[in-house]
């Protein structure tokens, strides 16, 4: 049996553009997610979609965050259940993007995360983060209050050990959401 080649951007854009009647350049929500064969590369396809505030390309065989640069409204990009190893890639993003959806991934370490300066909610659940000092990096994302971290290892261990909220806490003091539950803060921390 030979290779299946995977789907180019580009060939995921034709699909879109006749299931849903819409051009891609025009359109503001774009979803490339599942596609099969899976796409593996962000290729400089991206790099018409002018218009697009959210994109998904989850549950493909993505392994770079890559031709963000003409990006100009993007505030949701979702890429879970990938093979992304880091946060590089999103720096042309870091102005106008709120909602990062990055679960089930292989991301062991925050760097570049804190170029995005409107973050405001970062699903990175089931990935590999060890330690906890990667949370200073988390912690530079100034508008960020919604963490789902759960299935990391970090988070696995520290629940167990009963503590995992206070830590997330005492290191990510704007947070008002931790895996799904609000964080309630003490009257006298004021």
């Amino acid at each position: 049996m030979g290779t299946v080649k995977a789907t180019t951007i580009k060939e995921s854009l034709s699909r879109f553009e006749e299931k849903y009647g819409e051009k891609p350049s025009e359109a503001k929500e774009l979803k490339l997610y599942g596609q099969i064969p899976p796409i593996e590369k962000m290729d400089a396809s991206l790099a018409t979609l002018l218009a697009c505030e959210k994109l998904s390309l989850s549950t493909n065989a993505i392994e770079k965050i890559a031709n963000l640069s003409n990006f100009k409204n993007l505030s949701i990009l979702s890429l879970g259940r990938n093979n992304i190893k880091s946060f590089s890639g999103l720096e042309p993003v870091g102005d106008t993007l709120k909602e990062l959806w990055i679960s089930y991934n292989l991301i062991e370490k925050t760097k570049g995360i804190g170029v995005l300066k409107k973050l405001m909610i970062l699903y990175m659940g089931n990935n590999l983060v060890k330690d906890f000092g990667e949370f200073a990096k988390i912690n530079e994302c100034p508008k960020l209050e919604d963490l789902v971290f759960v299935g990391n290892p970090l988070e696995v261990k520290h629940n167990e050990e009963g503590n995992w909220r206070d830590e997330v806490v005492k290191r990510l003091p704007r947070l008002k959401k931790l895996d799904g539950l609000p964080i309630v803060k003490d009257e006298d921390d004021d």
